[in-house]
Order: structure tokens, then sequence, then C-alpha cells
């Protein structure tokens, strides 16, 4: 259903590309990994198309052998790595005051992330938008396992009207968890995966933030 037939109250964010400009950084750091095994390194192009959930079928993908090298291992350097030094990166251009002007609108806002709670929420801080939000949702480890079930939880404590929801993400991902949780969803393609991937969800996909205000 398109905006002009229903007026959204809930908007439940997703985190990594979406909100968190860190996709050339997650190229730049997995590339050293690639590189440590000896595997075909990634452009960011290449990457968008590769990336996808679970995590770990991403990782095989790459060429991992998880005989040779376990997941929770690569898992870990990658996220070791990450969290050394993701404040390098920024938030997506124009995102803060559009979340104070959703704010000032009267949108109750969360955060739905595969992102480590306790890290989500540093990052939040970090960046001065954490009070912006009325939760945060993250896993209890850094495996990006997925999103459904905490997201089920967040909607249950808030009493959120998921006929008045709208999930915004970057992944195909986002848009099985939004139709797992039964809410609407909107896709941007200026994160972890191509504008043309994304299209394949069916939900309608804008091609960066700055499109955003006006669609809403």
């Amino acid at each position: 259903m398109n905006k002009q037939n229903k007026k959204y109250k809930y908007i439940i964010w997703d985190w990594n590309g979406t909100i968190f400009n860190d996709t050339a950084f997650c190229v730049k750091i997995m590339n050293k990994i690639l590189i440590k095994y000896n595997l075909p390194l990634l452009t960011v192009e290449s990457y968008k198309q590769v990336f996808d959930f679970p995590v770990k079928d991403y990782y095989q993908k790459l060429g991992f052998d998880f005989e040779k090298v376990p997941f929770e291992t690569v898992g870990t350097e990658f996220i070791n790595k990450y969290n050394d030094n993701h404040f390098s990166c920024n938030l997506h251009k124009g995102i803060t005051d559009l979340l104070i002007e959703l704010n000032d609108k009267k949108y109750k806002q969360f955060v739905l992330s595969a992102r480590e709670k306790t890290k989500l929420t540093e990052d939040l801080k970090q960046y001065n938008i954490y009070n912006l939000f009325i939760d945060i949702a993250g896993l209890n480890n850094h495996y990006a396992n997925g999103k459904v079930e905490i997201g089920k939880k967040m909607i249950e404590n808030h009493k959120i009207k998921t006929e008045n929801s709208l999930l915004i993400g970057d992944t195909l991902h986002d848009a099985e968890v939004a139709a797992a949780l039964k809410l609407d969803c909107l896709l941007i393609a200026n994160g972890h995966q191509t504008q043309k991937k994304l299209q394949r969800a069916k939900v309608p996909v804008l091609r960066s933030i700055a499109d955003l205000d006006e669609w809403l």
C-alpha cells in the first residue's frame, strides 16, 4: 500500500547500510581477510552483488571452506577489525536531519539491527542519535543471524501497530523480516545490496536517503 493510502505512525530502521554508511569500509576490511586466506578480492560493486543473509552463506560465496576455517573464526576476525575502526565511517548524508524531522512530525522511531546490541547502543550514542529512537533492538552475538525474533519482541513490548508501521532497510533480508513481522517495507539502494537485487523484493526501492523525505 502506498503512502497516499496509509498514514504511518511507526518507522523501524535498519542500522548498517541504511543509517550508517559502512559499505565501503566493510569491503576494505573483508579484503584484508580475503588476502590472508588467499581468496579473490571484492570491489564495492561485486560486494553489493554477493552480500546476503544469513551472513554465513555470504562467507561461503566468498570462497571460505568452513571445514578448514570455522565460520566463527573468520566471523570474529571480521567483527574485531570492524569494531577497531568503524567510527571512521559516517552516517548517510542528511539522515540526522531527517530523523529529527520525523520525530517532530510525531513518528515513533525504532532501530532493528543484526548488530550486537551493546555495540549498536555505542554506535548510536557516538553519532548523537540515540535519543531520537524510542527503542533499539540488536542481537546478543556478533554473527548477524537474523532479526525476526528480536523484532517480534520489540513490537510486543511497545504495542506497535503493524498496520501503521514501515520498516526501512537496505537488503532483501530487511524485506523478509518486514514480511515475517507483517510490516510494510521500503528499501534504499545506497547500502549493502544493489538496486537491481533489491527490486526482487517487490517493495518500493529508493536510490538514497535524499528521496525518503519526499516519499514519506
